[in-house]
């Protein structure tokens, strides 16, 4: 009897050992803090690792940050060192296909012409006046000459310049590589663009990088809209991007800044209209008096205090053309 207790007490003892055992294998990470150990290191990973993608995501903003500020630099260095064109460049501007020899030749004999006619014309004035007509039918007429024609040019190339973007953006979308829509440019669009796209793709089948193509393009077209798309182009070639998205609102600023320039025209119109009247009434005038009584006039050119007063005269008309022309030009 006493045996038969002894062993069901062992029983009681041995299945209580097994269910606490059981309860302490069941409870013992919540009561030791493993559990919680583990939720803070999947915690501490999980942070590191958001925080490893921050840091990548950080890096490569920072790099593409990097290399647009390198891009504008050395574009801008460029810019300072190509500043001062020579001759044959602001030719090649101009679109006009003769050696700065021949440009000085013509110079030369346009200054000679002027010379003599106004030798030929004013026979009692100083010797001056026929040298410095020649002197600035040498040097000054040509070069005026020459740079309406580069403005010329280059505000025909604006009008289409936003066009030929265009139609890189819709070669681009349509899944055309941006070789094969400049080309596209150079064989379809109307002159100037035509002449310097085809610039472009003759030098890039030579082996010449794009975005140098496209520096040298700046250089014989000193325009904001053409460094804008040439820096468009040259950072998407080193950082990627949306090269579509980029030159469609490229297109748009180029569309707008037009826009802008017709519309600061029209308002100017008035203005631009009366400073030419302004500064061509005393020349006109002092010619029609040359014309009917050339005796009465021609002591300002044959006397020392005519030509005092004709000097002083230039001189204030010289200023106030400057100012007239600081009042309608505009910047935008």
């Amino acid at each position: 009897m006493l045996d038969r207790e002894m062993i069901e007490i062992g029983v009681v003892l041995l299945g209580a050992l097994a269910v606490g055992g059981i309860a302490y294998a069941l409870l013992y990470p919540y009561l030791s803090g493993e559990k919680h150990l583990e939720e803070r290191l999947q915690g501490v990973t999980e942070n590191r690792a958001r925080a490893a993608a921050r840091k990548t995501q950080q890096e490569q903003g920072a790099s593409r940050r990097k290399a647009v500020a390198d891009t504008l630099k050395e574009l801008e260095s460029r810019q300072r060192a190509s500043r001062r064109a020579t001759l044959r460049l602001r030719l090649q501007r101009a679109g006009l296909e003769i050696s700065p020899r021949s440009y000085w030749i013509m110079s030369a004999l346009t200054g000679a012409g002027l010379g003599v006619a106004s030798f030929l014309l004013l026979p009692g004035a100083p010797p001056i006046v026929p040298i410095l007509t020649a002197f600035i039918g040498t040097f000054g007429l040509p070069h005026w000459v020459l740079n309406k024609i580069i403005k010329r040019r280059q505000d025909k190339f604006l009008d289409e310049f936003a066009n030929a973007i265009d139609v890189i953006v819709r070669g681009v979308k349509s899944g055309l590589p941006l070789n094969e829509c400049l080309a596209i440019i150079a064989r379809e669009s109307p002159s100037p663009v035509r002449e310097e796209f085809i610039d472009v793709v003759e030098q890039q089948r030579v082996g010449i990088p794009l975005s140098e193509c496209f520096e040298r393009m700046m250089t014989r077209m000193p325009l904001p809209e053409v460094k804008f798309f040439g820096i468009v182009i040259g950072i998407q070639q080193q950082a990627g991007g949306n090269l579509s998205e980029a030159l469609s609102n490229l297109s748009g600023v180029l569309r707008d800044r037009k826009r802008l320039q017709a519309r600061v025209s029209a308002l100017s119109a008035e203005a631009k209209t009366s400073a030419i009247v302004l500064g061509s009434l005393p020349p006109l005038v002092g010619t029609m008096v040359y014309i009917t009584t050339p005796k009465y006039i021609g002591l300002l050119a044959t006397t020392k205090v005519g030509l005092f007063l004709l000097g002083c005269a230039g001189l204030w008309m010289l200023c106030g053309i400057f100012v007239m022309r600081k009042m309608i030009n505009f910047k935008y």
